[in-house]
């Protein structure tokens, strides 16, 4: 299979055996975003044609994980914000785009398409820490925004059903965890809800919590990391400054901890997950982030559907989008 994780800065492909394992050098190339559809189609091709050339047999199938509403099904991406370009000064962003039909022109190989953060879950269902077995995973994928999955296996319904089931939601366009309410009195998120898990939890809401204790006179070391310019403060920053003992840091990850873990919660009261995963490159933080989300979902989390639970760190976040990408052409077989 080739995974295709399509960014909003770059678009990266690698090809995969069905057990996840690399088939091929992956390859990366801007994805020219914001240049009109015929260029992100050109850069897609591009580097789609690359994994292929490079791996080890023919592939049956390209998976490609898109951020926004993405219908499979009629080959459309509904919405996309960071995809588009600019007409007489103003950016427009992709709303019902066929993207399948003019990619299909550029690759011969059949196409399958899904959100990116619902097939980072999928990926990891049947590549990590999911084993292609728990009864239900859920997963929240911490990073610009705060994105979700939820994959469960037949059993886990009442009906008819075979095979690992990702659900979208009737109109494909869940599962978005993210934007669930934790506090409807909370900050406001870009997407215009107030108190949502991403206006908590987002990047840019993580590192104006550290930003404004060290504008308060707070002494940190995240201050000489930086160099003084507050502007370049990351969250990786604050997961080194954690490790050093910061407290400027470690309250940080305290907070959004405890924030995490009312979303985690919710979700083990909704869903019944056996697995709940982290993904996104602020779950590298490890411990200091999940010490505080477990304390806080365990006090959520109906008692006998809590010990069933295990929280824990993604094993798939640096791959996670072309992984997720293969489980789909793997799904689609």
């Amino acid at each position: 299979m080739i995974g295709v994780d399509l960014g909003g800065t770059n678009v990266r492909a690698g090809a995969f055996y069905d057990d996840g394992s690399p088939a091929g050098v992956s390859f990366s190339n801007p994805s020219n975003a914001q240049h009109g559809n015929q260029a992100i189609m050109e850069a897609i091709a591009l580097t789609i044609h690359e994994a292929t050339e490079a791996a080890a047999t023919v592939p049956a199938c390209i998976g490609i994980a898109i951020p926004g509403h993405v219908d499979d099904e009629a080959g459309i991406v509904r919405w996309s914000p960071n995809f588009g370009e600019t007409v007489n000064g103003v950016f427009v962003s992709w709303r019902n785009v066929d993207f399948r039909g003019p990619l299909s022109k550029l690759v011969s190989t059949p196409i399958r398409m899904g959100n990116d953060a619902n097939l980072a879950a999928l990926g990891e269902y049947r590549f990590g820490s999911g084993k292609n077995a728990a009864n239900c995973l859920v997963m929240f994928t911490l990073g610009t925004g705060i994105g979700s999955g939820v994959v469960m296996a037949p059993t886990s319904v009442q009906g008819q059903a075979s095979g690992s089931l990702l659900i979208l939601g009737g109109n494909k366009g869940g599962i978005e965890l993210g934007h669930t309410v934790i506090n409807y009195q909370g900050p406001e998120c870009t997407s215009g809800e107030y108190g949502s898990l991403e206006g908590y939890l987002g990047r840019d809401a993580t590192i104006r919590r550290a930003q404004h204790r060290l504008g308060r006179g707070r002494d940190s070391v995240l201050t000489g990391m930086v160099g003084g310019d507050l502007s370049k403060l990351t969250p990786k920053h604050l997961s080194e400054a954690a490790n050093l003992g910061d407290e400027v840091a470690i309250e940080v990850f305290e907070e959004i901890g405890t924030m995490l873990g009312v979303a985690i919660g919710n979700a083990i009261n909704v869903f019944a997950p056996d697995i709940v995963a982290i993904g996104g490159q602020v779950a590298k933080s490890g411990d200091w982030l999940l010490g505080p989300a477990k304390k806080t979902a365990r006090n959520i989390g109906i008692p006998s559907l809590f010990c069933d639970a295990t929280i824990l760190v993604a094993e798939q976040i640096d791959e996670a989008g072309m992984l997720g990408g293969a489980a789909l052409a793997l799904h689609a077989q």
